[in-house]
């Protein structure tokens, strides 16, 4: 034996390793025990047990039916609002750009080009906005009138920029005020 313990070390490691085999032994052999018992339902309650299975299932469907259904009308309302914003203030935007564009022809037809330059693009932002704002759970009739507002936009823009005549520049802002209109109605309705 020498001093200091090295030679203890072995046996330590000897000792440590016939107990965890000991412990294994016995935990194989505890678990190979077999519990007696009937393997069915006491006579009366399984008929029970079914019911009550199926209440839970139907209870827990309609829930969930229920749930989804409230998903299904936020996702649609945060949709109209969405949209409905963007058609709102931007095609404030655009019809005041496109009145100070009149009203620059009107006073100076020279001197406009700048001022239609800023209309046609309000415009086609306004329409941009507003078709990007569309998403699968806005309802159709209120995509086609905000639809209505993007093609007509863009027509008088078309207008603008092509220096169409008074007969097709005033039929092209005759569309733009109806389509504002049906859509922003549109968009009333929806929020109620």
């Amino acid at each position: 034996m020498r001093i200091g313990g090295r030679r203890a070390a072995p046996l330590r490691l000897s000792a440590l390793a016939i107990g965890s085999a000991a412990a294994l032994a016995m935990i194989v052999v505890g678990c190979t025990n077999v519990t007696s018992g009937e393997p069915s339902a006491p006579q009366g309650e399984a008929p029970l047990y079914r019911a009550s299975v199926s209440a839970s299932l139907q209870e827990s469907a309609a829930s969930s039916s229920a749930r989804e259904s409230e998903r299904q009308t936020s996702m649609t309302t945060q949709a109209v609002h969405t949209s409905c914003e963007a058609m709102s203030t931007s095609s404030a935007d655009a019809i005041g750009a496109v009145n100070t564009y009149v009203d620059a022809f009107n006073s100076d037809p020279a001197g406009a080009a700048g001022k239609g330059q800023a209309a046609v693009d309000a415009l086609n932002q306004s329409a941009d906005l507003v078709s990007g704002s569309f998403t699968d759970t806005l309802p159709p009739e209120l995509r086609d009138a905000l639809n209505g507002w993007v093609d007509a936009a863009r027509g008088v823009a078309t207008a603008i920029a092509g220096n169409y005549g008074a007969e097709e520049f005033n039929a092209a802002i005759a569309a733009l005020n109806d389509s504002k209109t049906t859509a922003l109605d549109r968009c009333d309705a929806a929020y109620r």
